[in-house]
Order: C-alpha cells, then structure tokens, then sequence
C-alpha cells in the first residue's frame, strides 16, 4: 500500500529558499568548486595512473579517492547548480530515491576509505621497515573493495527501508538533496526501525572510522615528535594538520546531520551541514592530499610536460 501511494510523492527542495534571492551568486561558487574539483581530481587521477614512480599504495589509496569525489561531486554540484539556475525546485518519488542511493553510497565509501588513508600513513611512518611487506597489493586491493562494497550495500539498505515509508505529511525537504533524515521527517508512520538502523550504520561507516583516523593520526604524531629536525617536523605537522582539519569538518558535519534530535532541524543549519560533507570536503581533498605532495606535483608537471611541451 506504501508504495502505491509513494508513486505520485512529487518533493519540493526548500534548501536555498531561506536564503535571500537572487542566486546567482551562489551559482557561480558552486560552479567554480565543482570545476575546480573536477579538474583537480582528474589530474590527480591521470598523474598518479600514467606515472610509474606513483604506484605505491598511497597514489592507489589517492586514485581511488579522486575517483570517488569526481562521482561525488558529480551527484551533488550537478543537481545544485540545475536547482539554482532554473525554476525547478521538486523532484518525483523515484528519483529521490536514485539520488539517495549514490549520496549514501559514496558518502560511505568517503568515510571508509578515509580511514584507509590515515591506517595507510600510520603504516608507513610507525612502521617503515616492514610498510612494503604489510600494504601488500593484495590487502590494499581487499581494503578498497571493502569500502566500495560496504558503501553500496549500506545504500541499497537505506534506499530500500526509506522506499517502504508513506510520505503523508508535508513534501517540502528542508535540504537541497534527498537525504535519509529528511526524508524520514516527513512520513506519517512511526519510523523507529528507520532511526535505529540509521544510528547504528552511523556508528560503524561514521564514528568508527573516525575513532580509528584519531588513533593512527595520535601514533603519527608521537612519531613526528620523535623527528630531530625542525623542519623535518615543520612540514610533518603541516601535513598532518591540514588532513585532519578535512577529515574533522568532514565527520562532524556528517555525524551531525545524521544522528541529532529532530528538534534541532532547520532549513539553513540542514543546508550548510550537507554542502560541507557533501561538497566542500570532497572538493578539498585534491589540494590537502595530493596537490601539496612533492612527488604528486613532480608528476604532474612530468606529465603537463609530454602533454604541452610548448608551453613548460
């Protein structure tokens, strides 16, 4: 029966609504982050596959990571950027449902392979000596399939349950994407089952990698403080800091959207925490975790070089 009657459910997005008009201004920033994340993360991409001295298991951690936020990136500015710029503010029940599919899809990976990321670095700085022997191809390619897997299992999941609950009440999302929270706040039917499995998925894809990321990152750092060099232990901490400053706008704002009462609901605090998690940290990621990289730079410039020799 719920799902008859979810076949008419036309969503109307009330995400910019509170924001003063025009939107134009807000276009163009999002159109500029979106190029800006599009041709950072093919460089990365096209650099660390072309170039043979990129294959350790960092630049295949990185690949997949850029990758993924092209895909992102893709899923969230596009729909944005359609939203600001034409009078179309409502989406149908089934492509709400699409879109909620690979939001919560690629957000999981994002958490999982983040976590992947920071075990791989504490690897190679705590453990030097056997880092070649341990991030062997075959768990690196068994860690990143994992978190591909685990991401989409997690979203057909959600997809599916959010799919079963009749939407009675209002059809305005307070948000400018289909989200599982604010598509939940708008059923009739008691959605306890919902909110559980919601929490408990947030434990393990959210605050669990997050624990993990803290504790590698805390075993880095007695690490670099063990390093004898001022500037050896300058640039480390430099390094370190502005992944975790990503990695922390990034799970905070995911954890908050996800797991807070709903009393705390509002269009604008709901917009501003889906547009850092969903675009600002995956549009960041090129210039903290690659572009700052010495032999990632090398790289690209090697590769510009075959590419343009007229004009390096």
């Amino acid at each position: 029966m719920e799902l008859v009657q979810n076949q008419t459910v036309t969503f109307v997005f009330l995400g910019f609504s509170s924001f003063p008009e025009p939107h134009l201004l807000f276009f163009l920033i999002f159109l500029m982050i979106y190029l800006t994340a599009l041709l950072g993360n093919g460089l990365i991409l096209a650099t660390a596959s072309l170039n043979s001295g990129l294959h350790s298991p960092m630049y295949y951690f990185i690949r997949h990571l850029s990758f993924l936020d092209i895909c992102y990136t893709s899923v969230t500015l596009l729909h944005m950027l359609k939203y600001l710029v034409t009078e179309i503010k409502t989406i149908s029940i089934q492509g709400c449902l699409v879109q909620l599919y690979f939001l919560v899809a690629f957000l999981g990976i994002e958490c999982l392979l983040l976590a992947v990321m920071a075990y791989d670095r504490y690897v190679a700085i705590c453990h030097p000596l056997t880092y070649v022997l341990f991030m062997n191809r075959k768990l690196c390619t068994g860690l990143v399939a994992t978190s591909w897997v685990c991401g989409f299992l997690n979203a057909m999941l959600h997809t599916a349950m959010t799919a079963q609950v009749p939407f009675c009440a209002s059809h305005e999302i307070e948000n400018v994407f289909c989200d599982v929270p604010q598509l939940l706040k708008l059923s009739c039917q008691d959605t306890f089952l919902n909110q559980i499995t919601l929490f408990v998925v947030t434990l393990l894809l959210g605050v669990s990698p997050f624990l993990c990321i803290m504790a590698f990152y805390s075993h880095i750092v007695r690490a670099i403080l063990r390093i004898r060099t001022t500037q050896g232990r300058h640039k480390a901490f430099s390094t370190c800091s502005s992944h975790l400053i990503v990695v922390t706008i990034f799970y905070s704002t995911c954890m908050f959207n996800y797991n807070r009462p709903s009393s705390c609901h509002s269009v604008k605090i709901d917009t501003l925490a889906s547009v850092l998690y969903n675009v600002v940290t995956p549009a960041l990621n090129p210039i903290i975790f690659s572009l700052r990289n010495k032999e990632m730079k090398e790289g690209l410039k090697h590769i510009l070089k075959l590419q343009m020799p007229f004009f390096l």
